[in-house]
């Protein structure tokens, strides 16, 4: 896998909540009480997908140096 693949790649919200370290439950809630905010697509009623470039980014933004 190359560099533009690999940060196009196109997660569901187990597989985010996961890369995460987190339950499928808590991502939800995180967007729906607006508390963290990873831009997603939501494709017809339910299914919802996130960019792993996204969720990288995400966690850049909260890595605490030491």
């Amino acid at each position: 896998m190359n560099v533009v693949e690999s940060s196009t790649k196109k997660l569901t919200r187990p597989e985010a909540a996961e890369y995460l370290g987190v339950a499928p439950r808590t991502l939800a809630n995180w967007h729906s009480s607006g508390r963290v905010r990873i831009p997603f697509y939501k494709i017809g009623r339910k299914k919802v997908i996130y960019m792993k470039s996204d969720l990288d980014f995400y966690l850049a933004s909260v890595r605490q140096s030491s």
